[in-house]
């Protein structure tokens, strides 16, 4: 993974990123489609090592993945200026398990989708319509900022 080399001063540390990103509910996800950059909102989990999103796969987004995996995804918040932090992640999306998911007994999903469900319903147990299905994003660089450490 690429080291961050601009504002180190005000990056966040390994552990702070993971609080971050495990207390943030919504992520914005940029794909490359034929018009140009599209840009998404969308849940996500992350597990210390890759952001999982759960995803519509008969979307604009899931089209253009298929074309180009290479994204970025930007997780902020803060309201004041000397409050702002986030977290950009770029790399490559990959589809894991079943498209669309209908709950398929699939081990490397377990914990994203213990996370995830436990992150947005308060249940252990993910719900599934027949619409989505899981993207993982292994980071090629992180870059993070903390304007509080200012």
């Amino acid at each position: 993974m690429k080291e961050q080399r601009r504002g180190r001063k005000i990056a966040m540390s390994p552990e702070e990123v993971d609080a971050f990103l495990a207390e943030e509910r919504t992520c914005r996800v940029a794909t490359s489609s034929p018009d140009g950059p599209h840009l998404t909102p969308l849940w996500f989990v992350w597990d210390g090592t890759a952001l999982w999103l759960n995803s519509v796969v008969k979307s604009q987004r899931w089209t253009d993945i298929a074309r180009d995996p290479q994204v970025a995804v930007l997780i902020d918040g803060g309201h004041a200026f000397n409050e702002l932090r986030g977290v950009e992640i770029r790399g490559r999306l990959e589809s894991v398990g079943e498209v669309p998911r209908t709950g398929t007994t699939d081990s490397e999903l377990a914990e994203p989708e213990r996370q995830f469900a436990r992150k947005y319903t308060g249940r252990d147990e993910m719900h599934y319509d027949g619409r989505h299905a899981w993207l993982r994003l292994t980071p090629q660089k992180i870059t993070s900022w903390d304007f509080r450490k200012m």
